[in-house]
């Protein structure tokens, strides 16, 4: 696969999938959990053809899956091998009778992938409230062929409303070491993370010890998938896993060991990449939004700020509208919690400063142009401090409406 190289000197592999490290297999079918559709997939397996190190997060939601509770037992250890994902049905308020299903979904992904039944993450992502049906399940998990070519697949398995696949690989150097690191995502709606993203899956042919995979992946997600927001609302199947199989080789890598600062650049890297992609893609979206929070007196203030922006619908339907609305920017800050000087305070769009200390004059209908672009930048200085960061959303779109509207009917 062709690489180019990022600033950070990390290389980007172009057209690379979960299983572009060494060790990955997968593969993923149609087998009727969701309506119809030409190439339409809904079932799927990841596995790692030797034993992997796992870190995972799950969903703070007080409604949880039967496969995040499931999956939460099976990840205790700090290992997992494989993972089993059907779109279309969440198997969320089930019963009993849920959780007898994931089980046995974990059993039918553990019996393909030649690997033990706890060793196995599911997922389950769609409609609340309705049973899987098991029988289209196990039909489907007969016919899955897994191969090192089946990233691709799997990760357009896993989608719902989204519009297409997301998919990043970077390659890092230890050594004389080349490792790569790959993820896939999904989430369009009921998209407001408080753990990790709706899925995200990631692999790497690095040896990882336990304790810094689990470390560096809360990092990650904290700055990347924890700052994305589409609809304010958070899943109840939330799901990040990463396996570290260690198949290219070399010293396990650990907290300060060589190849750890390099390793967590490579996963900050992949995690921010789909974070965007997962922002740009929600639902109805036409807009991806950052929002850059400078000025705060610690990060915890920093990220309420950015992430109430984000997640604020009038500044979504302002930035929709190519309405130059800033007052929307500031009233979300101010209700975010984290501490402002409004005498010391700025806001731009684009780089156009609209506001510092008071309102600054500025060409209405140049910044107007400037939010038809696809990309629209907000920066906001809190005037109280040093701290910063950075969130992702997207634009409120009559269709977001139409698409909720008539989700199961």
């Amino acid at each position: 696969m062709a690489t180019t190289r990022s600033r950070s000197g990390i290389e980007i592999v172009r057209d690379g999938s979960v299983t572009t490290p060494l060790g990955f297999v997968a593969g993923a079918t149609y087998c009727g959990i969701k309506t119809y559709g030409e190439d339409k997939l809904d079932l799927g397996i990841l596995a790692s053809e030797r034993p992997a190190t796992c870190a995972a997060m799950f969903t703070r939601n007080r409604v949880r899956a039967a496969a995040v509770l499931v999956s939460e037992l099976h990840t205790r250890n700090g290992s997992a091998r494989a993972i089993i994902v059907n779109s279309g049905i969440s198997n969320v308020a089930t019963g009993v009778a849920g959780v007898r299903d994931a089980n046995e979904m974990s059993e039918l992904a553990a019996r393909k992938a030649g690997v033990a039944a706890n060793e196995v993450i599911v997922g389950s992502t769609g409609v609340i409230g309705k049973p899987l049906p098991m029988d289209k399940i196990r039909a489907g998990v007969e016919r899955i062929e897994l191969t090192p070519d089946g990233g691709a697949a799997f990760a357009r398995a896993i989608l719902t409303t989204d519009t297409h696949a997301k998919e990043a690989a970077v390659r890092f150097h230890s050594g004389s070491i080349d490792y790569t690191v790959a993820g896939c995502a999904k989430g369009s709606g009921m998209i407001h993370p408080d753990m990790a993203t709706m899925f995200c899956f990631l692999t790497t042919d690095a040896p990882v010890e336990r304790r810094f995979l689990d470390a560096a992946l809360r990092r990650a997600v904290d700055d990347s998938l924890n700052m994305i927001s589409v609809d304010g609302d958070t899943s109840t199947s939330d799901t990040v896993a990463i396996l570290a199989n260690g198949a290219a080789g070399g010293d396990p890598i650990a907290s300060g060991s060589p190849g750890a600062s390099a390793f967590e650049q490579a996963l900050r890297h992949v995690c921010t990449t789909l974070a965007r992609m997962l922002a740009r893609d929600g639902e109805g979206a036409t807009k991806l939004i950052e929002i850059r929070v400078d000025g705060a007196v610690s990060d915890r203030d920093a990220r309420a700020a950015a992430r109430t922006v984000s997640a604020s619908p009038l500044v979504k339907s302002a930035v929709h509208g190519n309405d130059p609305n800033w007052g929307r920017i500031l009233m979300a800050v101010g209700r975010s919690g984290a501490r402002i000087n409004v005498d010391r305070a700025a806001v731009w769009l684009g780089e156009t400063c609209v506001f510092r200390g008071v309102p600054v004059p500025f060409d209405e209908r140049a910044v107007s142009r400037y939010l038809r672009n696809e990309e629209v930048l907000i920066r906001v200085d809190l005037g109280a401090g040093e701290a910063s960061a950075v969130a992702w959303g997207c634009d409120l779109t009559p269709e977001y409406v139409h698409i909720n509207s008539d989700y199961t009917t």
